[in-house]
């Protein structure tokens, strides 16, 4: 594969600026530093995700419960929240552009973030709101195991990494759940990983020789 062209991360900066831009701002209102203390909170309160407002809440404005379902994955609740994600979707995003390339890695992206919203929808039980681009990152990951899945069948290969991977990520939301004392949105990387493992199936249903996987990836 030395002679291929690598992949354009293009992609990955535009999602990582725009993301990082907001968070900036949100740290400098946080501090004081700009515009009011609440700019986070209202933040929120518009482009956040709210399960309610699929009930009998009244929104904001008149498309906030449609426009919630993606504005919701470029909002954190924090520096700490922002940088752990931003890791994420470097190391994992890398993977999916290697495959896939520019075009069908934002659709995979973009699909997750709504997949997510939709399982948070589905399966909360309460009416907390939840920001955030873990639904779209779990989604990476669940093209990254689609795929992979797919080439070990292909070759008769033995399916039980992708078994430990799966296995690792629910282990990972337990603890993360605990910790959190409950509050961790494992509904939004639950219906992030099924569309995303399904999307990259119906972009790239082909299998690749796991000869041609660069191992330093």
């Amino acid at each position: 594969m030395g002679g291929l062209k690598p992949p354009s991360k293009n992609a990955l900066w535009a999602l990582f600026f725009l993301c990082a831009g907001i968070e900036l701002i949100l740290q400098a209102a946080d501090y004081g530093l700009i515009g009011h203390t609440r700019l986070r909170q209202l933040f929120v309160e518009y482009g956040g995700f709210w399960p309610g407002l699929w009930g009998n809440w009244r929104p904001n404005f008149t498309m906030q419960p449609w426009s919630m379902f993606i504005t919701y994955g470029f909002l954190h609740a924090g520096m700490g929240h922002f940088v752990v994600n931003m890791i994420t979707l470097w190391s994992i995003g890398s993977l999916v552009l290697q495959r896939v390339r520019t075009g069908r890695f934002l659709l995979i992206y973009g699909l997750s973030i709504i997949g997510g919203a939709v399982g948070f929808t589905l399966l909360v039980p309460d009416f907390r709101p939840m920001v955030g681009a873990s639904g779209a990152l779990f989604g990476l990951i669940g093209s990254v195991l689609a795929w992979r899945y797919v080439d070990l069948f292909t070759e008769n290969q033995t399916l039980w990494p992708v078994a430990q991977a799966v296995g690792g990520l629910v282990l990972l939301n337990l603890v993360m759940w605990w910790a959190m004392s409950g509050q961790l949105a494992w509904q939004t990387h639950l219906g992030g990983f099924v569309v995303g493992w399904i999307t990259a199936l119906l972009v790239d249903p082909r299998p690749q020789p796991l000869d041609d996987i660069d191992p330093s990836s």
